[in-house]
Formats: structure tokens, sequence, C-alpha cells
């Protein structure tokens, strides 16, 4: 059996406040997964009630709202987040929160790769920068330029 040529693949946590999903990040997801950049392998999603108590929701023990904006973005057809993952997860949110964990492929950069090794070229690294990070270099140099003189 070939082993599929799959991209980085990344594990995203959204929290939303209480415990409601809401419908409206689905739309921006959808755009990212038309548009060949992102596909979906694995989402679940975790609540932890005013009491602690930790339970996952697969998106089909949802509610048909939520069905309804996420069933159609998953393709990738596994279930490869593990109880371990949730529990991590769970580890990390506040009681009465819940949150969608998604596990997803960075397709545009499968198509990178691929064309790197045709090349013959060696990626030699990769690391992301975390946005705050990113705002603060952005603050930084803003101040520098408003002391500097034109």
């Amino acid at each position: 059996m070939a082993i599929e040529s799959i991209g980085p693949v990344e594990l995203l946590v959204i929290k939303f406040p209480g415990n409601q999903f809401k419908g409206e990040i689905a739309p921006a997801l959808k755009d990212l997964i038309d548009n060949g950049t992102i596909r979906i392998i694995d989402l679940i999603f975790a609540l932890k009630d005013e009491d602690g108590n930790f339970e996952l929701a697969e998106l089909r023990d949802l509610g048909d709202e939520e069905i309804a904006a996420f069933g159609n973005l998953i393709s990738g057809g596994k279930e490869l987040l593990s109880e371990d993952d949730a529990q991590q997860v769970g580890a990390m949110m506040e009681r009465n929160s819940s949150a969608a964990v998604l596990l997803f492929e960075n397709t545009w950069a499968t198509r990178f790769r691929n064309t790197l090794n045709n090349a013959n070229a060696e990626l030699l690294y990769n690391v992301r920068i975390p946005q705050t990070v990113i705002e603060q270099l952005i603050e930084e140099h803003a101040e520098i330029e408003a002391k500097t003189p034109a």
C-alpha cells in the first residue's frame, strides 16, 4: 500500500468562551480549504463545565447547527487525534469553556515541497514565529521610525 504524500501537519486549538461553538469560523476555514491552503484531517470539540468536568465531542455529537457549519470541512477521513491529545487540551482549558481542536495539513506546503524536491533543493530551516513576537517587532520598528528624522 502506497503512503499518501502529506505536507506539514499542525494542531490548532481554538478556545470559545462558555460552552458554545460558533459556526462563524467555518466559512473562514472553508475558504482555506477551497483555495487549497489547508486540508482538515481531524476535528474534535472539547468542553469543560463550571465544575471542571472535561468531555470530548465528535462533530456528530454536537447540535445540528454545528454539524451544518463544520461537517463539510473534514476531508481527511482519519481520526488521528488521540485521547492523550484531548487530555492535554483539557488541561489548558479554563472552566466553562470549549475548544475546537483541528489537525490540518498545510497543502500549499506539499506542492511547494514537491517543487523543491524536483529542483533537488533542500529545506534547511523552518520555524513559526509567534504572532505576539511579530507584533512586538512591528511596534518597535514603528517607534524607531517615529524617532528617525525624515
